[in-house]
């Protein structure tokens, strides 16, 4: 953290400062199983979600020291359009930007708009396409056209970010907000996609700091229970 920033923590609440110290910079964010570039993408993902705009600057620029690469973090914001709502996503531009400035990284190195997708597992999406079109089809048609179109036969097939780390995302951005009843299929799709059960588990870890007590310890059950079957 920012002497600066740091400084300003310590005058108003000495503890504040000392846990952001001692407990999280010092402890957390050194614990194993988790590299500090996935506690990067995890944090950054659960500032963006959560609208927390003052911390995010710090954690942006630390995520490009710990080796998250510009095209990663731009796919990172876009992802999160998605996941956390537009008007979340386009906030985080600015911040993003400002450190992309900062360092001078330029457009060429961020993903274009328009990129070949890397190949679909067609059975699989086959298979989601079939139990949300007959189990919402009829409900919200424009969301599972969307669904399909927007989001799993694009958005998720986009290179710049890989499937382990754009599921590390989605799952952060879950978790931060609160959704757990989303958390099962896209938790087992951060397995299938090379995540192991430890690094979700400290990423689950790193989500109580940045997203709060309560939010970790509602998902925790649903961890729980995905793993579970997963061993089974």
């Amino acid at each position: 953290m920012p002497m600066t920033t740091f400084n300003a923590t310590q005058a108003v609440s000495p503890a504040l400062a000392r846990y952001t110290s001692d407990t999280v910079l010092d402890g957390v964010w050194k614990r194993a199983p988790l590299s500090p570039r996935d506690r990067s993408i995890v944090t950054v993902a659960a500032l963006i979600a959560r609208h927390h705009t003052a911390e995010l600057p710090f954690q942006v620029r630390l995520a490009l020291d710990h080796g998250v690469t510009p095209a990663e973090l731009s796919e990172l914001v876009t992802h999160l359009a998605f996941y956390s709502g537009w008007g979340t996503a386009t906030a985080a531009t600015a911040i993003v930007g400002e450190a992309f400035k900062e360092r001078g990284i330029g457009a060429d190195q961020l993903p274009c708009a328009d990129v070949e997708m890397l190949p679909l597992n067609e059975a699989a999406e086959a298979q989601r396409e079939k139990v949300v079109g007959e189990t919402f089809g009829a409900t919200a048609p424009g969301v599972v056209h969307y669904t399909t179109e927007a989001l799993f036969r694009d958005l998720w097939l986009r290179p710049g970010l890989a499937p382990r780390d754009r599921s590390l995302v989605t799952v952060s951005a879950l978790v931060a907000n609160g959704q757990s009843a989303q958390i099962p299929y896209h938790l087992n799709r951060a397995m299938d996609n090379g995540l192991s059960q430890p690094e979700a588990a400290e990423a689950l870890t790193q989500l109580a700091f940045y997203a709060g007590w309560p939010m970790a310890f509602s998902a925790m059950p649903v961890f729980k229970d995905v793993f579970e079957k997963r061993a089974a």
